[in-house]
């Protein structure tokens, strides 16, 4: 039988467990709390503050209120906050410092796939304008995006001024993803720009610097003078051609296939994928790289503000980025 000093001894260890297991309790209650109050004194946020933050912004700031973006958080990576951006059906990663100081719209891999060498996603903020090393007397330049991408929108407006003053010594042409992630108001409003710039292209720089800043279509092609049944009569017969539906655009297929288009903006001269500054005086430079002997237009000063995401007239503090609208 135990002994009464047994027995004492039993609830001594009994009460010293107890005892440990408060202190071990109250001791992880601290570290929780110390742990956040240090996470706010550096200007850190949760997980949840951090996602509200990047959504405000991409709706306010990226979208400029033409849509609405739900964001939430996914888990922490390499120090930064994962992120779920749903958005027009569509479920876009992407990331934030905890600080919430810097949203990044995709992570790039920086020793690139050679099976991904030729995706554009963007231009490199390091290199503003590119150097395209297939020379020609007279460039092509074709650009891929999204006309209701906020990142195509914001490299079209870039590169009119460019167009224009390059005029009829290059041979520009814009073109669409294979795909579309805004609904079906973009792909009408593809359909549009496409018959207009097929049909009637004399005005369809005009039209496109007129919807890039409210994406007003009716009152563009009101002011633009767009003969309306031309374009009815066209968009018709290519929706059905084509067998435009849903989320596919199939009209530039073959030169998505082409060129391994990802993403909008995706910005191919003389057939070579590029990255450039999104600004009027980059996009001039790049352009004017790939001629044999560059004309006096090429000396020409535009602007080198870059044009701000989505619609509107307003610049981006960012001299560059790797944005573009793209599924995973």
């Amino acid at each position: 039988m135990d002994s009464f000093d047994d027995k004492k001894e039993d609830k001594k260890d009994k009460k010293n467990l107890i005892v440990g297991v408060v202190v071990a309790v109250v001791v992880l209650i601290l570290v929780v709390v110390v742990g956040w109050w240090l996470v706010a004194s550096v200007g850190g946020l949760s997980p949840q503050a951090a996602a509200a933050k990047a959504e405000t912004y991409i709706n306010t700031e990226l979208l400029g209120g033409q849509g609405s973006a739900k964001v939430s958080y996914d888990s922490t990576v390499s120090g930064v906050y994962k992120l779920k951006v749903e958005y027009n059906g569509q479920t876009i990663t992407s990331y934030v410092t905890k600080d919430g100081k810097e949203f990044f719209p995709q992570a790039m891999d920086i020793v690139p796939a050679k099976s991904n060498t030729n995706i554009n996603t963007g231009s490199d903020q390091n290199t503003p304008a590119a150097t395209v090393s297939n020379k020609t007397d007279k460039p092509s330049v074709e650009l891929f995006v999204m006309s209701y991408c906020p990142y195509g929108t914001q490299i079209e407006k870039g590169i009119i001024p460019a167009v224009q003053a390059l005029g009829n010594k290059v041979d520009f042409q814009l073109k669409f993803v294979y795909y579309t992630m805004h609904g079906d108001k973009e792909n009408q409003e593809n359909l549009r720009q496409y018959c207009i710039e097929k049909e009637q292209s004399s005005k369809y720089l005009t039209y496109l610097s007129c919807f890039l800043k409210a994406s007003d279509s009716a009152g563009c092609l009101k002011s633009t003078g767009i003969d309306s049944a031309k374009l009815t009569a066209c968009t018709t017969a290519a929706a059905k051609q084509y067998k435009v539906t849903g989320t596919d655009f199939n009209i530039y297929q073959a030169d998505n296939d082409k060129y391994s288009v990802q993403g909008s903006p995706t910005l191919v001269v003389n057939g070579t994928t590029v990255s450039s500054g999104r600004d009027s005086a980059s996009l001039l430079a790049t352009i004017c790289s790939a001629f044999k002997t560059a004309p006096a237009e090429c000396q020409k000063q535009l602007s080198s503000a870059t044009p701000a995401p989505g619609f509107g007239e307003g610049t981006s503090a960012s001299s560059g980025s790797a944005a573009g609208c793209a599924t995973n």
